[in-house]
């Protein structure tokens, strides 16, 4: 059998290259180590014993979760597909007789972000990295949701009925191991005719570069228009505030007016007062615009498949969507900054 030497792994990795990858792209124009001192923070403190192997570096471990979010891989998939992947080697700076994470590890590195609530500070720390290469948000913004589906819950009418008012079934506390696995944040909401169990995310955009700029994540059941102030983005040039119909509204209109935003939202007609064909030419020229939106979901979707979160809680499910739009604005620097 050929054996194979250093060269041979060297010609490999290098006949990769050739092909720039959008993960070669992000290691060029990306310094990783900008993340550090906001990653450290989960390694505050002491360790009790020196005994035993060091953990694994907070870098090497965040990009890995950009990885698992940008291919939509489960951890035990994301520690083969390290292992296996010359490309994703090469993105981790990894060789092969280097360790490799394991799918606990993983899990649990993506548990320390969590319990410090990280996500949205490293998601708004590369925010400024747009803003400093030329990527600010300009020329208005857009505000929609999407649907997360979480697993589906089988569970009796009764329960359901004391999760939706705020209870936990107190028949749950005597099996704890059911009770762990049990979802009481995620909800039933019904769309087009389709019903689906999860969160959703929504997000904001900028109409000028299509990045994600502000998001929430809140259970299916909740409404589109009822977490526009928390995502308004107050940076962006533009005045224009662009969405479809779900978000008329008096309240709405308010916090527009308040923010000095000018309101673009796709006017809605009702019964017995259909749009006029004025405001129907209105509206299509401002969905022109606002299908911009549709462009971030669809990449999240056609590059990674449909999100299923293999969470339990909202907690959990804010950094998984979370690393999810981070993970979708740093693929679209790679493209932009290369002209793409």
């Amino acid at each position: 059998m050929h054996q194979h030497g250093l060269f041979d792994v060297q010609l490999r990795h290098e006949k990769i290259k050739k092909y720039a990858t959008m993960l070669d792209q992000l290691n060029s124009l990306i310094d990783w180590e900008d993340f550090r001192q906001t990653l450290e923070t989960i390694r505050n403190k002491e360790r009790k014993s020196n005994a035993g192997r060091k953990p694994f570096d907070v870098v090497l471990m965040f990009k890995i979760l950009v990885l698992q979010s940008l291919y939509n891989l489960s951890d035990a998939q994301m520690e083969f597909q390290i292992t296996d992947r010359f490309s994703f080697m090469a993105f981790l700076n990894l060789n092969l007789n280097d360790r490799v994470p394991d799918e606990k590890t993983i899990w649990l590195f993506r548990e320390e972000l969590t319990k410090a609530e990280l996500i949205k500070p490293l998601f708004d720390q590369f925010e400024q990295v747009l803003s400093a290469n030329g990527f600010a948000a300009q020329k208005g913004q857009i505000v929609d949701a999407t649907i997360v589906s979480a697993p589906k819950q089988r569970n009796s009418r009764e329960e359901n009925k004391q999760i939706k008012e705020g209870d936990v079934p107190e028949a749950w506390d005597s099996k704890p191991n059911k009770k762990r696995q049990k979802d009481t944040d995620a909800r039933w909401t019904k769309k087009r005719n389709v019903t689906y169990f999860g969160y959703k995310n929504h997000v904001n955009i900028d109409v000028e570069h299509k990045f994600i700029r502000e998001f929430e994540v809140t259970s299916a059941s909740v409404h589109d228009s009822q977490v526009v102030k928390e995502i308004i983005d107050h940076d962006n040039s533009g005045e224009d505030f662009l969405a479809d119909g779900a978000y008329v509204g008096q309240e709405i209109s308010d916090a527009l007016e308040a923010a000095g935003l000018k309101n673009c939202i796709n006017e809605k007609g009702y019964r017995n007062h259909p749009l006029t064909e004025e405001q129907k030419a209105s509206n299509r020229a401002k969905s022109k615009i606002r299908s911009r939106v549709e462009h971030v979901f669809g990449v999240q979707s056609q590059r990674a498949g449909s999100l299923l979160l293999r969470s339990i809680g909202i907690v959990r499910a804010k950094t998984k969507i979370g690393l999810r739009n981070l993970s979708y604005n740093l693929s679209r620097y790679a493209i932009l900054s290369k002209g793409g």
